[in-house]
């Protein structure tokens, strides 16, 4: 069982690649709405990804995800972000993060993206 948490305050703009992520019964997915919420999971529960919204209340994306590194170096993290692919590997090189993923993502993100972090597994 792959323990997936998607760190959003906007569930709305979600819910059809959160959708696309649940519909795999291979997949747990918890919805949390702040950086906070999303550290003290890793730090309790060690979820095997972490995705995050471009638009967090409590901390930048980038900041949560070198708070999660710092927590659990094992926890995989994946970033919703306007940047394109380029500026966006400028600004996150050396965070580790699986990818990087559009602001409209849906269920067709959600399967891209759980193909790519299975592949990382093997």
């Amino acid at each position: 069982m792959l323990h997936i948490i998607l760190v959003t305050v906007r569930p709305e703009i979600f819910h059809s690649f959160a959708e696309g992520l649940s519909s795999d019964p291979e997949v747990r997915l918890d919805q949390v709405t702040s950086g906070a919420e999303a550290l003290g999971i890793v730090r309790t529960r060690s979820p095997h990804l972490v995705i995050v919204d471009s638009e967090v209340t409590d901390i930048d994306p980038l900041g949560l995800v070198r708070e999660i590194i710092s927590a659990n170096a094992m926890v995989n993290t994946a970033v919703v972000s306007a940047l394109s692919d380029d500026e966006f590997h400028d600004a996150a090189e050396g965070f580790g993060i699986l990818c990087r993923l559009p602001l409209d993502s849906g269920p067709g993100e959600a399967d891209g993206l759980l193909k790519k972090f299975r592949s990382v597994l093997l």
